[in-house]
């Protein structure tokens, strides 16, 4: 949930665990979870000591949690804008998702499911940090990878995400 003003570290820091969980339960999409582990580590010292606990609880997740969290983001295009959060609609927004040919929404819309059957999750990629064609063209390269390290790729993915929803919390 985006707070309408940048909350200091000073401001984090006396958030109870509800408040917390409210505030930066979808850094990781849909993962309240995490936000409820990483509380626990106050006081925290800044948005990157956060987010390296974020990593941390990532990291630290069994093989088939890390799959769970992976599982638990939208496939670019395909959804319903209704079904999104806001944060995953900015995202696909400011990386021209919005914008696809048809051309392009087909061959993603393709991919998308080609990944997600070779793999039982959604591609993920931060979508801020790539327009739709090196999106489409990472979906095609990362079908060629083996499950371990889509995982691994998935899971970065994931950190880079949190990092910019952190830093549109906190700045």
């Amino acid at each position: 949930m985006p707070t309408e003003t940048l909350l200091t570290i000073v401001d984090v820091n006396k958030l109870d665990c509800d408040d917390f969980v409210s505030i930066f339960g979808n850094v990781i999409e849909h993962c309240s979870l995490c936000a409820a582990a990483v509380w626990q580590h106050r006081p925290f010292r800044d948005v990157y000591h956060i987010h390296k606990l974020v990593g941390d609880f990532l990291d630290n997740l069994p093989d088939d949690g890390q799959q769970g969290v992976l599982r638990l983001h939208p496939d670019l295009v395909g959804k319903v804008a209704g079904a999104l959060t806001v944060e995953s609609q900015n995202e696909q927004k400011a990386a021209g998702i919005d914008s696809l040919t048809r051309d392009e929404k087909e061959a993603m819309q393709e991919r998308n499911t080609k990944y997600r059957n070779k793999f039982g999750f959604p591609f993920v990629i931060c979508a801020r940090k790539n327009k739709k064609d090196a999106i489409l063209e990472g979906l095609k390269s990362r079908l060629e990878n083996d499950i371990d390290e889509e995982v691994s790729n998935g899971v970065e993915q994931v950190k880079q995400i949190a990092l910019l929803r952190l830093l549109g919390i906190m700045g």
